[in-house]
């Protein structure tokens, strides 16, 4: 989820810099990278070789101008993401080398394009909202949610599309009940984050057509929350923003993340999860013979399952600094492949395998540093109940169709499954 704890002072020191003062490798050439769709949860064969051979590279996207760096071992990754001297801010204006026509966020207010201190003061806004104390509260209405879903399913028979009845309606919502949408806007709500999030040329029109939908409707739920506050998303927002904390361009940029994030993002990733349990049927038995192994489950499960295709958002280097033995000048744009450190095998060994009992540090499946994403919290609770709720309903379940016949999303930065057929 792309909402954004404070940077991290040791990975700023990572060992991504190098104290030798042998000179820095010259520039490797610039090679493009279409960001195909690939299948099931397959990792990406062009990041695997970067990483294997060449883990600090340049490349060239299917949109915007120039060339960029990709950086994909864990510990550059972190350290990028830590260092202040790579800027999200000074993104804003300039056309880089992208993965889509039209930026999902606004760069002009929001969390995802700035830097502190101003963003260490929008996150503690946010952060208001985003608190265990908030998630006890919430996790009981999503528990019934889940149930309620799951009952509907239960009465329509097997087989059945998983997507359907439980991870498309359930994260919508979970962000429903957060940010104060009303149940009737949930499928609108839920249309303009698959627009959002699509990738292809041809979808550009969508793109900006969906944009403004939902900034339309998030601009008249800020307005109903500053006339009638509520405990949710949308009151603090709405409240910060009479107080002065952010403007209303910045809280209409923070309910918009959370919206696509939070349904979207949610969606495909805890379908993603669903899949990987159904096709591995002896990790399943163990949950259920454990429940209480779900938590550590969940946390290895965002490790493993490669959440969206390509890069996302960059940074630009504000002076000259040293990666993993390269150079990169002061301007340069810098991505980060999360998908490709979290299968490093010099943090997780055997890294293409599913292992609850792992002992290492951290994934980077929710980023690392100033922009780590703070709805983390909320899409853990989320994939707990919903992984925890099928199991305990339906001991039974597994896949109706040949694992291979499961449609994925395709043209999407998102990866996840289009349907998942069941019976139990």
């Amino acid at each position: 989820m792309p909402l954004d704890p404070a940077p991290d002072p040791a990975a700023a020191t990572a060992p991504a810099t190098t104290a030798d003062p042998t000179p820095a490798a010259s520039p490797p050439p610039v090679r493009f990278w279409p960001v195909d769709d690939l299948p099931a949860l397959d990792p990406d064969p062009f990041l695997d070789e970067l990483l294997r051979d060449e883990p600090v590279t340049r490349i060239e996207l299917p949109h915007g101008d120039g060339h960029a760096w990709l950086v994909t071992r864990y510990e550059d990754v972190r350290f990028v993401t830590s260092d202040p001297r790579f800027s999200r801010e000074r993104l804003v204006g300039r056309d880089v080398t992208t993965m889509r026509p039209v930026p999902v966020a606004s760069q002009t207010a929001g969390l995802q394009y700035i830097d502190p201190p101003r963003h260490n003061q929008l996150r503690r806004v946010v952060a208001r909202a985003f608190t265990g104390r908030s998630m006890q509260r919430l996790r009981p209405l999503a528990e019934r949610r889940a149930a309620e879903l799951l009952d509907g399913m239960e009465r329509a028979g097997a087989p059945a599309d998983l997507m359907e009845h439980l991870h498309g309606p359930f994260p919508i919502a979970v962000v429903r009940d957060f940010l104060g949408v009303e149940e009737k806007d949930w499928h609108r709500w839920a249309a303009t984050g698959e627009a959002l999030l699509s990738a292809g040329a041809e979808s550009e029109e969508r793109a900006k057509e969906a944009g403004q939908a939902t900034r339309a409707r998030i601009i008249e739920l800020l307005q109903q929350r500053r006339a009638e506050p509520r405990d949710d998303l949308a009151g603090v927002l709405a409240q910060a923003a009479a107080a002065g904390e952010i403007t209303d361009d910045e809280a209409i940029s923070l309910a918009t993340a959370v919206q696509v994030s939070g349904g979207h993002a949610v969606r495909n990733n805890s379908g993603s999860m669903m899949y990987a349990l159904l096709t591995h049927p002896e990790h399943m038995d163990r949950l259920r013979r454990e429940p209480e192994l779900l938590p550590r489950a969940v946390d290895e499960l965002f490790r493993y399952v490669p959440h969206r295709n390509g890069v996302g958002i960059p940074r630009i280097a504000v002076e000259d600094v040293e990666v993993g033995g390269h150079l990169i000048r002061a301007g340069d744009v810098v991505y980060n492949a999360y998908v490709a450190a979290n299968r490093d095998p010099e943090v997780f060994p055997d890294p293409d395998a599913l292992d609850f009992d792992r002992e290492n540090p951290a994934h980077l499946a929710f980023g690392h540093g100033p922009h780590h994403c703070l709805a983390a919290i909320m899409a853990r609770m989320e994939a707990e109940v919903m992984i925890g709720s099928v199991l305990t309903r339906f001991p039974g379940i597994r896949l109706a169709v040949l694992p291979q016949e499961v449609e994925f999303q395709r043209q999407g930065l998102i990866r996840g499954p289009r349907t998942l057929p069941v019976t139990w």
